[in-house]
């Protein structure tokens, strides 16, 4: 084998392995969206603090014990 057959065996190799890599990430990436969970977190925190923020306060009273003489 030449040098020049055995680099251009070598190139086919690697490009065969970018291909795999590229085709693992684009399915990875497909699989989940990073930005959806952060998302939801969000909105659900929104939506408690206008819940806690328009809820009505009720004010507790506690009678002190009385001084016994």
């Amino acid at each position: 084998m030449t040098h020049a057959e055995t680099h251009l065996a070598l190139h086919h190799t690697r490009a065969a392995e970018l291909r795999a890599q590229a085709e693992a990430h684009l399915l990875a990436a497909s699989a989940r969206r990073p930005g959806e969970l952060r998302t939801r977190l969000g909105w659900t925190l929104v939506e408690v603090g206008l819940r806690l923020a328009a809820a009505p306060r009720v004010a507790v009273a506690h009678q002190l014990p009385a001084a016994s003489s």
